[in-house]
């Protein structure tokens, strides 16, 4: 029995489909964005929730709260990137509607009939919502630097890499979810909205949960989003080298590794 040798020839080929998959997800993320590019107003849009939060909720958090040291770094340093957070949530999580249109004028099915790896597809799909997600966080952090939010760049570039990675699983799990209730689309918004604020509240992203019950803590220690939202915190402070970045950093891998092995599982049965 001879041994198998890489020639080549067969590294090229190897070469060839790593750069099929890089171009297929460029693709697939390009025809995502075009209607973006057609109506930019819907990036300016998109900045009113957060920007409510940030102007109405922040104040009224920072005076109660104030007193229990949460916010020793000013309450914009810890409200901030929670903020870019939850709209990365409430952006990549949605992701499925948007396949929902796309099933109903056939336009999925095309899709699936190309030779595009469907991991490629999904994580297009999922970068395509962090484009203006990524937009909008620097619009944020631009509007909140003049009210004592202190910028450190190093830490907001690796925060919004974080985010990124996050939300190709978010976005990933989205899609599944599209495709699995596609028979019954108004169970995509009661599964997403039914899971998504439980994991919000229990992430500590909008309250501190220190002063919680001991079960919301236990279930905050078992909340992915709990750790991304201390990486983040961290990042953002400039603190590059905190302990909560690796462990934000674990959650946010965990999170799309599963979110894509679902998501390709769920779209490959669907198309068998």
């Amino acid at each position: 029995m001879s041994a198998a040798v890489l020639t080549p020839a067969t590294s090229a080929a190897v070469e060839t489909r790593e750069v099929s998959w890089a171009r297929a997800t460029r693709l697939v993320l390009a025809r995502e964005l075009r209607p973006v590019l057609r109506d930019p107003f819907s990036v300016m849009f998109g900045l009113i929730q957060p920007l409510v939060f940030l102007g109405l909720f922040g104040p009224l958090l920072a005076g109660s709260l104030r007193a229990t040291g949460a916010f020793d770094d000013g309450v914009w340093q810890w409200f901030v990137p929670s903020i870019l957070l939850m709209t990365t949530l409430f952006g990549t999580s949605t992701t499925g509607s948007n396949l929902q249109m796309e099933m109903q004028t056939g336009a999925h099915e095309r899709l699936l009939v190309t030779p595009l790896p469907r991991s490629a597809q999904l994580v297009g799909r999922a970068l395509k919502e962090m484009v203006p997600l990524s937009a909008q966080a620097v619009i944020v952090v631009a509007v909140m630097v003049p009210f004592g939010f202190r910028l450190h760049v190093a830490g907001a570039v690796l925060g919004l890499a974080l985010l990124a990675v996050l939300g190709v699983g978010i976005g990933s799990l989205s899609y599944a979810l599209a495709i699995a209730v596609r028979k019954v689309e108004w169970m995509f918004w009661v599964v997403q909205q039914t899971l998504l604020f439980p994991l919000l509240i229990l992430s500590g992203l909008l309250l501190p949960l220190e002063s919680g019950r001991r079960w919301m803590q236990v279930a905050a220690d078992l909340n992915p989003l709990a750790y991304v939202v201390e990486a983040e915190r961290a990042l953002f402070a400039g603190d590059l080298a905190s302990a909560a970045v690796g462990g934000g950093v674990v959650a946010a891998l965990a999170t799309a590794a599963v979110g894509l092995a679902v998501g390709v599982r769920t779209i490959v049965r669907s198309s068998d």
